[in-house]
């Protein structure tokens, strides 16, 4: 079947990839791409990386002690050689590897007592990289802040905290380095005040998308264009303008059915998202969706760009 209009038609390739039986799939909450086009799945069962090829095909997967709370994941290339960054809301860690899984870095509870004690816990759900190498954690499962740690792992500062003015953040859920302006800006999903915050890299707030949302989970730039995987039910993509260009594959109301997001696999629809949670968009267009669905099993689109 074929979703979208217009310049963004996509054809659906329902529960993508082809994992053996023997593989727990947990939740599916991120999903990244290799140079080498290896697809790489962060979701919560034992082996919490799983790496595929573009048509499905499962090629190795790995464990982790951080795996029951596996997060928000990102890649980047550093020196020539990539990295993933593992956010892990139950260890309450960002864990940095090699793309097979040695550890090379991990950050855990930020310095600052007065932002977190044995009540207030960190709990970190995505990361971004600037290009001089800082490292940008956000705790949007915890405090509402976001945490600046140098290319070596030491504490330089923070910015947000919880609140619903400009500037100020409510469960900051995932973040990107955007640069669709000619410099960097730290794109931001505020997700419970419902809109996208633009940061300078020294944490100064510049401005605020709040059209065209619901409950958006991350954002991720893309050419001109970025698209938000919005928990409630759809896909949206924004031109560089943060004007709409297409909401993808909506399914509305469906966020208030009893037990969603952990909704059975009885009432999946092909074509139509229930709770998008993170997304992935290759070289040439096509979108590769990660939904949070139950604790027992997750599910991956293809969006196939036409």
């Amino acid at each position: 079947m074929e979703i979208g209009s217009g310049t963004h038609r996509y054809t659906v390739v329902d529960q993508w990839g082809n994992f053996p039986a023997d593989l727990v799939i947990g939740t599916t909450h991120a999903i990244v791409e290799d140079k080498q086009g290896r697809i790489f799945v962060h979701h919560t069962g034992p082996k919490c990386v799983v790496v595929c090829e573009p048509d499905g095909t499962v090629l190795e997967s790995w464990g982790a002690d951080w795996h029951g709370g596996a997060h928000g994941m990102i890649l980047n290339e550093e020196g020539g050689e990539e990295f993933l960054y593992c956010a892990a809301t139950s260890a309450g860690v960002v864990v940095k590897t090699t793309l097979t899984g040695e550890e090379v870095l991990r950050i855990s509870t930020p310095p600052r007592s007065d932002i977190y004690d044995d009540e207030r816990k960190f709990v970190p759900t995505e990361t971004a990289v600037a290009s001089n190498g800082d490292i940008y954690i956000a705790d949007g499962y915890g405090q509402s802040w976001i945490h600046r740690y140098s290319p070596a792992g030491a504490y330089l500062d923070s910015f947000g905290g919880p609140g619903s003015a400009l500037g100020q953040l409510q469960c900051p859920h995932g973040l990107k380095i955007d640069t669709r302006s000619g410099e960097e800006r730290l794109l931001v999903a505020d997700r419970v005040n419902v809109r996208l915050q633009y940061f300078t890299l020294a944490g100064a707030c510049i401005s605020e998308v709040t059209e065209e949302l619901r409950f958006p989970c991350t954002v991720n730039p893309w050419g001109e264009e970025n698209y938000v995987p919005d928990l409630h039910s759809r896909i949206s993509i924004f031109d560089k303008d943060d004007t709409l260009i297409s909401h993808l594959g909506d399914r509305p109301d469906c966020w208030k059915k009893d037990g969603w997001p952990n909704l059975p696999e009885s009432d999946w629809v092909e074509g139509a998202f229930s709770s998008p949670h993170d997304l992935h968009v290759d070289a040439k267009g096509n979108i590769y969706v990660a939904e949070w669905l139950s604790n027992e099993t997750g599910k991956i689109t293809k969006l196939v760009r036409v």
